[in-house]
């Protein structure tokens, strides 16, 4: 796809009048931008753009390279990820997926009829991958608080699993949105040579939401370490009343231990040995000993 920046904001090429042409867009796969050997020696690209695993911004002689590592919600090991290449007058997508076209096409939609400049283009397409996060940050914030109901309510379920991966689609987003930071940066500092540079606000909005975001992710993170605290106290809490518990029997049990340790002895000589109300008399005081314990422990609240 080949797409001209002008005027009457973005029209669709064919590939001869988009290769004439200054300040254009061009959307490849890996191997038509292979193909294409005419472009690349002229800006003199020597090499395709290796695996894309982070969001940066790379120097070359002759272009910028940009690469993108975009998360999609709620999948923990989806991302989308393509290469941009800035070149004098130009810009280069190279994508395996759709992400790039699609992206490209809603701002055709959106800005039907409005002016473009390569700036502006640039920094409103930076913009589209972040201005429904938003959102999903409340979302996940949502996810939060349910949890901390769940807590409090003691339904605490597979709640180590979920906290984990909430734990990890927080920190994954902390960096990406750090990473998009770092590269609208950089553009804004360094793409005045390639592109025509009209009104770098666009990049600065951009930056500033990025921070934003980060900075009610942070919030996020240490949200969900005090509701993982709120779960600990209630394990914690859980515990103790088991060894509350725990403690009263043996406490119970403790005197009729003794009892039975000190009667099962059968010494010779003991007076109750042979009496015909041993047995009773014994069963007796055992069971006066559970009833007033547990009085006892009732009383003081234990119970």
């Amino acid at each position: 796809m080949y797409y001209a920046l002008g005027e009457e904001g973005i029209q669709t090429l064919g590939k001869k009048e988009w290769e004439g042409i200054h300040g254009g867009i061009g959307i490849f796969d890996e191997e038509s931008f292979a193909r294409a050997l005419k472009l690349r020696e002229e800006f003199s690209i020597l090499q395709n753009p290796d695996a894309v695993f982070f969001c940066k911004l790379e120097h070359h002689a002759n272009y910028l390279l940009c690469t993108f590592h975009i998360p999609v919600k709620k999948k923990e090991k989806r991302q989308y990820a393509f290469s941009l290449y800035l070149l004098p007058g130009k810009m280069i997508f190279v994508d395996e997926g759709e992400i790039v076209r699609e992206t490209v096409e809603k701002i055709v939609r959106r800005g039907e009829g409005k002016k473009y400049s390569p700036d502006r283009f640039l920094a409103e397409f930076l913009m589209s991958f972040i201005e429904e996060d938003t959102l999903y940050v409340a979302e996940l914030e949502r996810t939060i608080a349910d949890m901390e109901e769940l807590v409090l309510k003691k339904d605490t379920g597979n709640f180590n699993y979920q906290m984990l991966g909430l734990k990890k689609e927080i920190s994954r987003f902390y960096c990406y949105y750090g990473q998009m930071i770092n590269m609208g940066e950089a553009i804004a500092e360094d793409s005045s040579d390639y592109l025509e540079v009209k009104d770098g606000r666009g990049y600065q909005l951009f930056m500033e939401r990025c921070q934003r975001l980060q900075q009610e992710i942070q919030v996020l993170r240490e949200y969900a370490m005090q509701v993982q605290d709120v779960y600990q106290a209630e394990i914690e809490i859980r515990q103790n009343s088991i060894m509350k518990l725990l403690t009263i029997v043996t406490t119970i049990f403790l005197p009729l231990s003794l009892i039975a340790g000190w009667y099962g002895m059968n010494f010779e000589n003991m007076p109750e040995l042979k009496w015909v109300y041993s047995y009773p008399v014994v069963f007796g005081v055992s069971v006066l000993i559970v009833i007033v314990s547990l009085c006892y422990f009732k009383k003081k609240k234990f119970l």
